[in-house]
């Protein structure tokens, strides 16, 4: 149901529990009292409701029932506008949840519309409940009771933060394959929540010069600086987170050529030795060509002589030249001649 908690309280004391809205405006004009109506993702009928009563801009009515606004603070006259970015860290997911509430505040009334589940409103309302003098001091004591809460919430997204990140530099140097991803993933977190809370410190800065002219009570003024305080912190933090998440991408991305340029080293070395391997291999091979063209160039030589040789000691009769005169000295320069002539051949084309 939209409408969560409505209420109308006199001097910080809850008076009475209106079960609609005109009901509420009814006891506000006959108690003089504020009325605090919180609303979880309204429907345009109820809102209008409130705009028409309250006389509120239509612009920031329009932002209210859309929501996805970033956090601001803007005054229509006598009504203030404003968007808070709460955030909370999940430690199962390890990763922040961003919520959004919007809250009016005029003379006599609150209304707080919330579009997520943080933060706790509820909450809130019992802590101020339980304070009536700092209730009793207005609209502005809500607002600050809600801001108060919002920022109380970034601590344990800051304690998330900043363990994910020491995390991230163990991954780093340890090695991890995906740890670029988890480091663009949490920047990403960590930049969204420096636009939730990087607006709150001009906010609480606007509406601590605002005080005197629109007469917050001191004591409030106090709770707002003390906010105001909390909210640099966080935000200091916050820059921090970004400043060492970028640096721990370029030291990544450092590591990264760091190891590619010593797997290149290694795969380099790797080919000069497979080279001079190869090398050695192909000399020993044309060693070994040339040692096989020498003796077969000697067999060679050495088969001509051997071939006249042996066909003339054939011991057959009928053979030619067989009683020339000149046949022993011819069959012995053919084979001089021929040894020669192979000699030179293959001196001619390097096999000797």
């Amino acid at each position: 149901m939209p409408l969560i908690d409505n209420a109308v309280y006199v001097t910080g004391h809850r008076i009475d529990d209106p079960k609609s809205l005109d009901e509420t405006y009814e006891l506000m004009d006959r108690l003089h009292g504020m009325a605090w109506i919180g609303l979880y993702r309204p429907d345009a009928d109820e809102i209008h409701s409130i705009e028409t009563e309250f006389g509120l801009h239509h612009l920031a009515v329009e932002d209210a029932l859309t929501g996805h606004q970033r956090a601001k603070l803007e005054r229509y006259g006598d009504t203030l506008f404003v968007v808070l970015r709460p955030a909370r860290y999940l430690d199962a997911a390890e990763e922040v949840e961003f919520g959004e509430v919007h809250v009016f505040i005029g003379p006599g009334f609150v209304v707080t519309v919330r579009h997520a589940e943080s933060p706790n409103l509820g909450a809130v309302r019992h802590r101020l409940e339980a304070n009536p003098e700092l209730l009793a001091l207005g609209p502005e004591a809500v607002l600050y009771a809600i801001v108060d809460e919002v920022v109380d919430e970034y601590g344990p997204v800051v304690a998330g933060l900043q363990n994910d990140i020491d995390e991230i530099e163990k991954q780093l140097f340890g090695g991890d394959p995906d740890v670029s991803r988890r480091i663009y993933d949490l920047l990403g977190e960590v930049m969204e929540f420096q636009r939730a809370a990087h607006p709150l410190a001009g906010m609480l800065e606007a509406l601590l010069r605002g005080a005197e002219k629109y007469q917050v009570d001191l004591e409030v003024q106090r709770g707002l600086r003390d906010v105001l305080d909390h909210v640099l912190a966080v935000v200091g933090q916050a820059d921090a987170f970004r400043a060492t998440l970028q640096n721990a991408l370029t030291v990544h991305s450092t590591l990264t050529t760091q190891r590619q340029n010593d797997e290149m080293r290694r795969i380099s070395e790797a080919n000069l030795t497979l080279a001079e391997d190869t090398r050695k291999l192909s000399e020993a091979s044309i060693q070994q060509g040339d040692e096989v063209k020498k003796i077969s160039a000697w067999a060679a030589i050495l088969f001509a002589p051997s071939l006249i040789a042996a066909i003339y000691g054939m011991n057959f009769d009928h053979m030619p030249e067989l009683h020339w005169v000149w046949g022993y000295p011819a069959a012995l320069a053919a084979m001089v001649v021929m040894a020669v002539v192979l000699y030179k051949v293959f001196k001619r084309n390097r096999w000797l």
